[in-house]
């Protein structure tokens, strides 16, 4: 019974909720190694919009029912750690808290949605694992429903990282909306992909790269189908996507697709699947691919493992943004360290998350950034940075949320503050942004030795900071920022006390 228990808790679990398809793995770490224990996928079809650009309310209830499945196996298998990940349909949804929350209160876990270089970074994870381990540099290609990933990469390490917006659910309802084959509407969508694609040839073509892979669904159906047929024994090539093409065309409807080896979740999307493939052999002179098991979600296990063996890429990441902007790190480890104290004081009362306190401290960590820029205002150009930069690591919500502790740091706070962040955290952000404000204003206190003199106390509504009145008497700046920043931190729901002792 105990080793059953041992056996469950070591299990990690990934879903990507892709435009075309959910996908579930349930995996264990053996060395290293990712044993599956169990995988499911289900075309779901979330990129499915409505005129306004947002999901579709059918979309969203075929999201729902299918996650409702997914949390069945999950409960049974009990996962010690689950990272869900969103990827091209809801970035781009203008709706997608009408799908996320809902989703986040099925599955009991929130609900990542990455950026294209980041999910680029985690599909390139996912396939260097399952690939041998040599020198070269691979092209590896993952065509989704909303959008396509490219990466140049080595061994484990990505180097270069793109996503360009076409999918194989995006284009068939651009190029094919009512489900009509017409050899004129299947060359628009290979030309819209050529286009696409010259946007990056330049720092993708073929002289930079020695092996080409393809990780998605999309490019093992277009496989199968080349080897069911009998063209090649394995892999891709340009002359099989030409004899494809030559087979689809000659059906006038999607629906009247039979292939063998075309499953009926692909007999939709198959069709502008196969243009984008084309358009991206031809753009990157590719004249032959294989194909990979390894995809976005394995590649979400590894990143989890990493974070949990002291390999996270995010504190990579702070560390490359500090020193790309010169920060003064001895300044940036005095506010974390202080963020900390205050997060350790706080967080029972204030029911403050783990990963609250992470994004607290890498916020506090980044905060000085702007400076590069300009010292007035500073805070509003590192929110900026913070916003607007790849981040390796980071979902969107966590980039939006440190983004937001830095832009409430200093002055008056917009009306808009909180607008970005979900409904759901406002109020632990909103204690956050307290947190962070005395955590920098503390910063003058140079001694990080005298912080303990400082006593904490917290409700709901309040935060009481309590000191001995020599300490006061010695740090009258520390405590006239303090009372200067009062009138904000109560606008933030939070009555900021000062107690001489």
């Amino acid at each position: 019974m105990n080793e059953q228990i041992d056996n469950q808790a070591a299990l990690l679990c990934a879903i990507d909720l892709g435009s075309n398809s959910f996908h579930l793995i349930i995996a264990k770490s053996d060395f290293g190694e990712l044993r599956p224990v169990h995988t499911l996928a289900e075309k779901v079809q979330l990129g499915e919009t409505s005129a306004q650009a947002a999901l579709s309310s059918a979309a969203i209830t075929r999201g729902l029912e299918c996650l409702e499945r997914f949390k069945q196996l999950i409960d049974s298998t009990a996962p010690a750690k689950i990272r869900v990940v969103g990827t091209n349909a809801l970035r781009r949804a203008k709706n997608r808290q009408e799908f996320i929350e809902p989703a986040e209160h099925v599955l009991g876990a929130p609900i990542d949605v990455i950026y294209g270089r980041e999910e680029a970074r985690l599909v390139y994870l996912g396939v260097a694992h399952s690939l041998s381990d040599d020198e070269d540099t691979r092209l590896v290609v993952d065509i989704g429903g909303g959008s396509t990933e490219f990466i140049l990469g080595q061994r484990f390490e990505p180097v270069r990282l793109e996503s360009l917006q076409m999918g194989c659910v995006s284009y068939g309802e651009a190029f094919f909306p009512d489900g009509r084959i017409t050899r004129e509407r299947f060359d628009s969508a290979y030309h819209r992909a050529r286009i696409e694609v010259s946007h990056i040839k330049r720092n993708y073509h073929r002289a930079l790269w020695q092996d080409a892979v393809g990780s998605s669904g999309t490019l093992r159906a277009i496989e199968t189908l080349i080897t069911t047929a009998g063209w090649r024994e394995a892999g891709i090539d340009r002359d099989s996507l030409t004899k494809l093409r030559k087979i689809l065309l000659e059906f006038r409807h999607i629906d009247d697709i039979e292939l063998p080896g075309l499953s009926e979740t692909r007999k939709g999307v198959v069709t502008a699947g196969l243009a984008i493939t084309m358009g991206i052999f031809d753009g990157l002179q590719i004249s032959e691919m294989r194909t990979s098991a390894g995809a976005l979600r394995e590649g979400v296990i590894y990143d989890l493992i990493g974070r949990f063996s002291h390999e996270d890429v995010r504190l990579r990441s702070i560390s490359a943004m500090q020193k790309r902007y010169s920060v003064d790190e001895k300044i940036a480890d005095m506010v974390t360290q202080r963020v900390g104290l205050l997060a350790d004081a706080t967080r029972s009362p204030w029911q403050l998350q783990e990963s609250d306190i992470d994004l607290l401290k890498w916020a506090g960590a980044l905060h000085e950034i702007g400076v590069a820029i300009s010292q007035k205002n500073y805070s509003q150009h590192s929110a900026y940075l913070v916003l607007n930069t790849d981040l390796p690591g980071f979902a969107q919500q966590d980039q939006e949320i440190m983004a937001t502790l830095i832009a409430g740091l200093k002055g008056r706070l917009r009306a808009s503050l909180l607008d970005s962040v979900a409904k759901r955290k406002r109020e632990s952000v909103a204690r956050m942004i307290v947190l962070l404000r005395l955590a920098v204003i503390l910063k003058h206190v140079e001694a990080l030795e005298e912080i303990p003199d400082l006593s904490v106390c917290v409700d709901q509504q309040s935060l009481t900071l309590s000191y001995p009145e020599s300490w006061g008497t010695d740090h009258p700046l520390t405590i006239w920022e303090i009372q200067q920043g009062a009138d904000a931190m109560e606008q933030l729901g939070v009555s900021v006390q000062l107690r001489a002792n």
